[in-house]
C-alpha cells in the first residue's frame, strides 16, 4: 500500500487531486475529498451502472476505506451493543469478515441523526484502525479480522454519540477527544495502542458556557507550514494547531461555536475553518509556524469571515449592493477546487465562494437534507443526500448540473473512489457504481 505520509506531503505541496486506486481514510488520501480518477459514472440508478449491491446489517454512518480488493467499514448491531467491522470484496461485493470489536451492555444515548459507528476507519499495511468514541480505539488485522490491540481509555461524555474520526500520522493515530467533561488532543502508537502524547485544550471555557456547549465532534487535518507538519483541530470555542510529532501546541484561535463537525480544509496555503453549531461561520485563516510564548493567532491572520450574510462577487464595489443570506454547513465539509469553495448546508443550500475574498459566486437551492461532504473527481463534484438523491455538477462560476440520480436509500456517509468506481454506502447497503 502506498505510504500515507507521502500522500499527505503531496496534498500540502501541490494541492492537486490524488490517485484513487486506494482510499485509505475518511475523505481519501490527504483528507481533502479529491481524486484524480477518470471515467467515473455521472448517471446511475438501481438498474443502471451498478456493478453490485450488497445489503449491510445494522446501522452505521462511517465511510468505507479501500485497499487492494478489500473494502472495510465499521458497523453497529443490536441497537449499539455490538460494535463491529465489516470487510467486503471489491470485485464481487461478498462480505468476507463481520467481526465484533467491542461489546457494550448499555450503549450511550445518541442523536437521531447519528449512529453508534460514525467515525470512519483507517486502512494501511494490513491493519484497520477503528474508533468508537467513548468505548475506545482498536487495531484489527485485515488478514483474519481479529483484534490486535485495544485502548479503552478514551472515556468522554459525547451526549450525541461518537463523531470524531482519527487520522494517521507516521507511527501515530491522532484523534480529537472533546466531551462535555474532558477536552484534549490524543495520539496513540499504531504498534500497541499506547498513548504517544496527550495535550489538553488550553483556553478555559467562559463562566457562562453550558456543559453541553463544551463538546465537539472534530476531525484534525494535517498540512504544512514553512515545510513543517501541523495539524489543526476544531474544538468548542477554539481551533487548535499542534505539532503532530510531540503534541506541542503551536497556535490557537478562539471562535463562537461548538459541536463542530465539518473538517478543516487546506488550500493555497490557507485554512478554511467552520465554527460549528449555533453560530455557524466560515473563516479563512493564514496559519503560522507558531510554538512561541504567544499562542493566540494574530487577528490579521483571519483574512475573512463569512457569516449569515454575504456579498455577491458580481456586486462588489457597487453602491447599491445588498447582502444575501448565506447558509453555512454544520455537518458537511466544503470542497475546494481552484479558487472556489463549494459548500452544501445541512438543508441543501449549495454555495460557491471565492476563496480569496469570501464573496459569494452563486447560490443554488437543492433537495435537503445533507450530512455527506461534496467530493471532487473527474472534473465533477458529487453530492449525496439523506433521501437517496445524488447531484453531479461541474465546478465553475455558474451552477451547471450534469445529472440527478436516485438510489433506494439515502447517504449519511461520504463515498470512496477506486479506479473508475464510486463505492457508496447508503443507510442499508453498499454499492459499487461503475460504467
Amino acid at each position: 500500500m502506498r505510504n500515507l505520509a507521502l500522500f499527505t506531503t503531496l496534498v500540502v505541496l501541490s494541492q492537486t487531486a490524488f490517485c484513487s486506486d486506494e482510499w485509505p481514510q475518511f475523505r481519501g488520501p490527504g483528507g481533502q475529498n479529491h481524486s484524480e480518477a477518470k471515467g467515473l459514472p455521472v448517471t446511475w440508478s438501481e438498474t443502471e451502472n451498478i456493478k453490485w449491491k450488497t445489503p449491510l446489517p445494522g446501522e452505521a454512518w462511517s465511510s468505507p476505506v479501500v485497499s487492494g480488493n478489500e473494502i472495510w467499514m465499521t458497523n453497529s448491531t443490536d441497537e449499539g451493543k455490538s460494535l463491529r467491522v465489516i470487510s467486503v470484496a471489491l470485485d464481487t461485493g461478498k462480505i468476507n469478515f463481520d467481526t465484533e470489536v467491542f461489546h457494550v451492555e448499555k450503549p450511550e444515548t445518541k442523536h437521531k441523526l447519528n449512529s453508534f459507528a460514525s467515525p470512519s476507519p483507517i486502512l494501511e499495511n494490513g491493519k484497520l484502525y477503528v474508533f468508537f468514541g467513548t468505548y475506545g480505539m482498536a487495531c484489527v488485522s485485515t488478514h483474519d479480522g481479529k483484534k490486535v490491540w485495544e485502548n479503552t481509555d478514551t472515556k468522554h461524555a459525547t451526549q450525541n454519540g461518537a463523531g470524531s474520526t482519527p487520522i494517521s500520522y507516521k507511527d501515530k493515530l491522532i484523534v480529537c477527544i472533546d466531551g462535555m467533561d474532558v477536552q484534549y488532543q490524543l495520539a496513540l502508537n499504531k504498534s500497541d495502542g499506547k498513548v504517544a502524547w496527550k495535550t489538553p485544550r488550553s483556553i478555559p471555557f467562559k463562566p457562562t458556557t453550558k456543559t453541553d456547549a463544551k463538546k465537539a465532534y472534530g476531525t484534525p487535518l494535517l498540512y504544512q507550514v514553512d515545510g513543517k507538519d501541523q495539524i489543526v483541530a476544531p474544538a468548542a470555542e477554539a481551533f487548535y494547531a499542534y505539532d503532530p510529532n510531540t503534541g506541542k501546541e503551536l497556535w490557537r484561535l478562539a471562535h463562537p461555536g461548538f459541536s463542530n463537525v465539518p473538517i478543516p480544509v487546506f488550500a493555497n496555503g490557507l485554512l478554511f475553518l467552520d465554527t460549528g453549531f449555533m453560530r455557524a461561520q466560515m473563516w479563512c485563516v493564514k496559519p503560522i509556524a507558531g510554538g512561541g510564548e504567544k499562542l493566540d493567532l494574530p487577528p490579521e491572520n483571519v483574512l475573512w469571515k463569512l457569516t449569515s450574510q454575504g456579498t455577491m462577487l458580481a456586486d462588489v464595489g457597487k453602491p447599491d449592493a445588498k447582502p444575501v443570506t448565506v447558509s453555512i454547513p454544520t455537518r458537511p465539509t466544503p470542497v475546494i477546487v481552484g479558487n472556489r469553495m463549494y459548500m452544501i448546508s445541512d438543508t441543501g443550500i449549495l454555495t460557491s465562494v471565492d476563496t480569496a475574498t469570501g464573496h459569494i459566486v452563486w447560490i443554488e437551492k437543492l433537495l435537503k437534507e445533507y450530512s455527506m461532504s461534496p467530493m471532487y473527481a473527474d472534473g465533477h463534484i458529487y453530492l449525496f443526500n439523506h433521501i437517496g438523491a445524488a447531484i453531479v455538477f461541474e465546478p465553475g462560476d455558474t451552477f451547471k448540473k450534469l445529472a440527478e440520480n436516485t438510489l433506494e436509500e439515502g447517504c449519511m456517509a461520504s463515498p470512496a473512489i477506486v479506479g473508475k468506481a464510486l463505492i457508496v454506502r447508503t443507510k442499508k447497503a453498499l454499492y459499487r457504481i461503475e460504467k
